[in-house]
């Protein structure tokens, strides 16, 4: 049950956090401050639920069999009671958003995509051992940057889309679909090592 809890704390954390950003006037941008609160769940709950924090990542890693099917759906439930648990306090503060996002289209979903194959793709190597932890916090940095310069709003993550008010198709598909591309590409590149090691 902890690693189910700490997943609700680290989604409610993030997500509370990024909508404050993008709601208010601070001087660290929006992107810094969302891979600095990753980076610091993955060191400090990483031992306990992996920290995940992100229901497209669960999915990808259930796509690569990194987590059972009945693990993930547990996880995705408490992920989006974080994410609403967010909305409440932040409903309880009166704190309201500066820019609702678009529902957006192709170019955005494309964008959303991209940026999470990225991000998924530094997090596979994470999973694999092949990397310390500072990369997943430094793959979202990335994947964010890239998505929104190609023409999205960079959010890389259903549950905190569900905090900004974009739970759209785009913020959802885009973001399932770019995981299991950047975290199977990763596996494969993996698999293709390893073969080649064991050859030589």
């Amino acid at each position: 049950m902890k690693k189910y809890i700490a997943e609700m704390f680290g989604t409610f954390t993030l997500s509370f956090l990024v909508f404050l950003s993008v709601s208010g006037k601070f001087p660290i941008p929006t992107p810094v401050l969302a891979s600095l609160c990753l980076t610091m769940f993955v060191y400090t709950i990483g031992s306990i639920s992996g920290a995940h924090l992100n229901p497209a990542v669960t999915i990808g890693l259930l796509f690569i069999k990194k987590i059972k099917f009945s693990e993930a759906v547990k996880y995705i439930i408490f992920q989006i009671i974080g994410a609403y648990l967010a909305i409440y306090i932040l409903s309880q503060l009166s704190v309201n958003i500066v820019a609702p996002v678009l529902a957006g289209g192709s170019r955005e979903f494309f964008a959303e995509m991209l940026g999470m194959v990225v991000f998924t793709f530094g997090i596979s190597s994470v999973v694999y051992g092949n990397a310390p932890g500072v990369i997943v916090g430094g793959s979202l940095l990335l994947g964010i940057s890239i998505s929104a310069l190609v023409g999205s709003a960079g959010i890389l993550n259903p549950a905190v889309a569900l905090v900004l008010q974009a739970f759209y198709p785009t913020y959802i598909f885009g973001e399932i679909f770019g995981s299991l591309i950047g975290f199977s590409f990763y596996q494969w590149l993996n698999k293709s090592s390893l073969r080649k090691i064991r050859k030589d």
